[in-house]
């Protein structure tokens, strides 16, 4: 499979509107298109790690691959095989009573809500095998179910199906993070595409409607409650920040000048043992990115990646230009031919909050819990699936984490 997405220019891929607001044969599709996906992924780390394979390492960023093939399986038979409630949407109740699991134990082993995060490398979990035959009874069931609904099923009725394709989608891409972690070369790795010249693109002031519309299709329950907001006049990036315009902050000298950091982001760097980005080092004349467990010559039109919210505001102030709030970049993903987007996930400066009037869905583990500590990144990048691809999809990440595929764009006042 070949990850590496197109540069988006308009709202959203087509396979994510089609999951988002297509009929049950697009659903269908695209839950076949994550499983796929699923267990290519599963061979890589199979095939990389032989009898490692079920218990990596700790880590906080990660969990062990084998636990989660099984969580992806038990979250699709949770909230669609167990659930009653399912046609109700949204409107379900977060917890109700429930059918047992196809797999003696799942609810022991696999619930995210209940089993600790360090918990998940000491349990007693069914082998390779066994975790795949619960992955295609689940998948079996999921799509006996959804194919029992009538071509013209509504959304509520199809709310848990898309949600369960998009929950697959971003434990997918969570692997590839891991995969890069562990030096696991993956066989869908491909480049990200290569940025073209550096360009501003002039955003007017104007009332925008951030947020996504309720009864329009699928949406996150922390995208919706949309408002209108009052956007001033900037010019922003038309791409991600490349290499060729990061590296000067770094061979200039900038980890080493507190004057370009935050408070937060000088405590970060006083605990980094290296002052330059993750996953680069310098090679004579010139620098080398780490990919798939190899070292290869940077090309200095690459988007930079693996780079924090911390490194990204410091090089921002030493450009003398700032990050986007998550409005401006969603104004801008929507409203400007030749924005492109989809190189690496990009830091915004806003914290991920709640809009006003949040109401959580059902899987209440989703959003709440994490508002106020994280960061808001918009976009896609190449490890992502493209039923994620959305402008108005708001990943989170706390503001310290280099794993995930992430970089920048910048801003700044209009005539500044």
């Amino acid at each position: 499979m070949d990850s590496t997405l197109p540069v988006y220019s308009v709202a959203a891929a087509p396979e994510a509107l089609a999951l988002r607001a297509g009929p049950p044969a697009s659903v269908r599709a695209a839950l076949l298109a994550a499983r796929w996906r699923t267990l290519d992924l599963a061979d890589d780390f199979r095939a990389a790690l032989g009898d490692a394979y079920p218990g990596i390492g700790y880590a906080p960023e990660f969990n062990p691959p084998l636990w989660e093939l099984g969580h992806v399986a038990w979250f699709q038979e949770w909230w669609i095989g167990r659930n009653p409630q399912r046609a109700r949407g949204a409107a379900c109740e977060p917890d109700p009573a429930r059918k047992p699991s196809l797999l003696p134990q799942a609810d022991a082993w696999y619930d995210s809500s209940r089993v600790a995060h360090r918990t998940r490398w000491t349990l007693p979990l069914p082998d390779a095998e066994a975790t795949r035959g619960y992955l295609e009874r689940t998948l079996a069931q999921t799509l006996a179910l959804l194919d029992e609904l009538p071509p013209d099923a509504h959304d509520d009725a199809l709310y848990f199906f898309r949600l369960v394709a998009l929950h697959e989608a971003m434990h997918a891409e969570a692997a590839a993070y891991m995969a890069e972690g562990l030096g696991i070369a993956l066989r869908e790795s491909g480049a990200a595409p290569q940025l073209a010249a550096d360009a501003e693109l002039d955003l007017p002031a104007q009332r925008f409607r951030i947020g996504s519309e309720a009864g329009a299709g699928f949406a996150f329950d922390n995208e919706l409650q949309p408002r209108d907001v009052a956007i001033e006049p900037l010019r922003i990036d038309a791409q991600a920040v490349s290499w060729a315009r990061f590296l000067p902050f770094v061979e200039g000298g900038g980890y080493e000048n507190p004057a370009w950091w935050s408070d937060a982001g000088r405590d970060w760097l006083a605990h980094q043992p290296l002052r330059h980005p993750a996953h680069l080092r310098a090679a004579g004349t010139g620098w080398q990115q780490r990919r798939g467990g190899r070292w290869l010559p940077l090309n200095p039109l690459d988007a930079a990646v693996h780079l924090n919210a911390h490194e990204a505001e410091a090089w921002c102030r030493w450009a003398g230009r700032r990050l986007p709030t998550e409005a401006e970049w969603e104004c801008a993903a929507l409203t400007l031919p030749g924005f492109a987007w989809g190189r690496v996930w990009e830091w915004t400066s806003s914290p991920f909050e709640p809009y006003p009037g949040f109401t959580p869905h059902p899987y209440r583990d989703y959003s709440a819990p994490w508002f106020g500590t994280r960061r808001v990144l918009r976009g896609a990048c190449h490890a992502t699936s493209a039923a994620l691809a959305h402008a108005r999809y708001r990943n989170f990440f706390e503001p310290h984490r280099r794993d995930i595929f992430a970089g920048f764009r910048s801003c700044r006042a209009a005539g500044g």
